[in-house]
């Protein structure tokens, strides 16, 4: 049962060894290993998790053109569709993050994906766009309380050596709900109409829920808080805003989200318009190149594991940069092929992003992640929305100087970001180089009180154990 292990645990005898330094608390959890049936449970629940997330949020991305002819609003206008949503679910994600300290994590993400499914349903029978925006904005609101929870758990259960391919997978199927709610909602939209389009959609998400509900285990190492306690959840957001390298990781996920969202935006007025005039199913098809998301993801956070993060999210930031630019082209190929690398490159961020914020955040890890994707929806909500502006204003080259202009702020995080995890690991190896004895650090080896310095023992440092 969720929330049963005992807080006790916290004040377990901790020691030291020359390799690593970990809190007791953590090695006194049952955690989730590779390989493991569990795990299997898990990572498959927590792919349908990512996927019925993204297809309803953005699965409304490829129709942007076809809502202002049926609407008849305009193009930056028509992005709200998709703006509102996720701006109203970074705000969510706040109140549900803090609500789950006392519910437990299984129960509202199964809720909120079924609410949010439901909600799919409803807004394709909206007769207006005020009531179609209201349901995209409610959906945004239940949304909040799927992803900074699935990080959370993900973090909670899973052991931290293999917490970067499992939060991998959690990614790779946001990268497929994400490619299967707009190739969907794209073809059938040609095929049928708009709103039989997105409610079908909303009813296969409903049976994802249902499968979500079956197969995600319990949670095992969460900690129930007793009352709802403001100080103490606005403590735990200060601390973790406080902290450098999780407020770097907070920008950047804003920073790549935004990126992301405005070249998927936009693209598709560029592709509908001469001298290409795609098809709404056409220009669906280049939601295909999650493909590459989605094997991307657990690739990346599996290199990461063992090379560090840095270099793998410096290499994701120069793979997105580099190819952006192929989609000014005036060769459709070329277009399609710099958006599958591009899409390659920001999965390969966002894997790494997410699974660095569970490590850096010691405790309260759910705070952390709704910190985390509070900044990556914002991102989403607010520079797609002002790039619909540089779309209106300079056309398609505008766009990309823009986009441009946010991945350099993003590569100088990555760079201050690799720079700490560098001074980090160095500090960790002369650490360990340090015998142990007198010439040892103080805090290692030191006289033992009870016989006044003739014995010079071992003993453990308040609040760690040492790892095997």
């Amino acid at each position: 049962m969720e929330g049963s292990r005992s807080r006790a645990r916290e004040g377990a005898t901790p020691a030291i060894t020359g390799q690593k330094i970990i809190p007791a608390h953590e090695e006194a959890k049952i955690w989730t290993t590779r390989g493991s049936h569990t795990y299997r449970s898990t990572s498959f629940s927590l792919f349908l998790v990512g996927f019925v997330t993204f297809s309803l949020l953005y699965c409304v991305q490829p129709i942007l053109p076809e809502l202002t002819r049926s609407f008849h609003v305009g193009v930056t206008g028509s992005s709200l569709a998709l703006s509102l949503t996720t701006g109203c679910l970074a705000v969510s994600i706040f109140c549900w993050g803090a609500a789950a300290e006392s519910l437990g994590r299984k129960g509202i993400m199964f809720f909120s994906m079924m609410s949010a499914a439901i909600l799919n349903i409803l807004a394709a029978l909206m007769p207006s766009w005020p009531l179609f925006l209201a349901a995209r904005a409610l959906e945004g609101v239940v949304l909040g309380g799927v992803p900074a929870l699935a990080m959370a758990y993900l973090s909670e259960e899973i052991q931290p050596q293999d917490l970067g391919y499992a939060m991998g997978l959690y990614v790779g199927g946001t990268a497929f709900g994400g490619m299967f709610g707009r190739v969907a909602v794209g073809i059938l939209t040609g095929l049928a109409t708009l709103p039989t389009a997105l409610a079908l959609l909303g009813c296969v998400d409903l049976l994802a829920a249902a499968a979500f509900g079956i197969f995600l285990p319990s949670s095992r190492n969460f900690i129930r808080k007793d009352s709802f306690d403001i100080r103490y959840h606005a403590s735990a957001w200060i601390t973790h805003v406080s902290h450098v390298r999780l407020a770097l990781l907070f920008g950047m996920g804003s920073l790549a989200m935004g990126v992301f969202v405005t070249l998927f935006n936009y693209i598709d007025f560029r592709l509908s318009t001469p001298p290409f005039s795609l098809s709404p199913p056409e220009i669906s098809f280049i939601f295909l190149s999650y493909v590459c998301g989605m094997i991307a993801s657990p690739v990346a956070g599996s290199v990461a594991d063992k090379i560090g993060r840095g270099p793998v999210m410096i290499a994701g930031i120069a793979m997105t940069a580099l190819d952006m630019g192929l989609t000014s082209s005036a060769l459709l190929p070329a277009i399609i092929f710099g958006i599958v690398v591009f899409t390659t490159g920001f999965f390969t961020i966002h894997s790494v992003a997410s699974g660095w914020v569970g490590r850096l955040a010691l405790e309260n890890k759910g705070h952390a992640s709704s910190l985390y994707l509070l900044c990556y929806y914002l991102g989403s909500s607010v520079f797609g929305l002002l790039g619909g502006l540089f779309w209106t204003r300079g056309g398609w080259p505008s766009v990309i100087l823009y986009a441009a202009g946010l991945l350099a702020v993003a590569g100088l995080f990555s760079l201050f970001l690799t720079r700490y995890e560098k001074t980090s690991c160095s500090a960790g190896r002369r650490h360990a180089d340090r015998p142990p004895g007198p010439s040892g650090p103080r805090s290692m080896r030191m006289p033992s009180r009870r016989t006044h310095g003739r014995r010079r023992g071992a003993i453990p440092l308040a609040g760690f154990r040492a790892a095997p």
